[in-house]
């Protein structure tokens, strides 16, 4: 079976975007974000919480490639936040891939995904 690439999808998209601005449609601009609370199993110190984190950060982003960062909780050893954020000129777009990121959080073995915050926003609401 022939598997597409992100590149792919992203040419087709970006494909999209410029054929509806050439018939005259006004082109959104998209924001998503998502906020992930997590609780690490047995960990100890702050070394080995690094070493938790670490691969799931690394995980998203060469799977997904999206922005994402450690955004909290940095001084406690159980818990940790990793927010995630994406532009797209689709709203679709992005939920699908924000809820997809959170689908790989929430199967990791070594973590318990407390709770998840997903917002979308779009550029015109600032």
């Amino acid at each position: 079976m022939f598997k597409h690439s992100p590149s792919i999808a992203r040419a087709n998209r970006v494909l999209c975007l410029l054929s509806r601005a050439l018939v005259g449609e006004a082109i959104t601009m998209w924001i998503g974000w998502n906020e992930f609370d997590i609780l690490l199993g047995d960990v100890h110190s702050l070394k080995t919480k690094r070493s938790v984190v670490r691969p799931i950060v690394a995980e998203i982003r060469k799977h997904f490639q999206i922005s994402v960062a450690e955004v909290g909780d940095a001084q406690l050893h159980r818990r940790a936040q990793i927010g995630v954020s994406m532009i797209s000129g689709e709203r679709s777009h992005i939920e699908e891939m924000l809820n997809s990121v959170e689908e790989l959080v929430a199967r990791r073995p070594e973590v318990e995904l407390l709770s998840s915050k997903l917002r979308v926003l779009q550029a015109s609401d600032f």
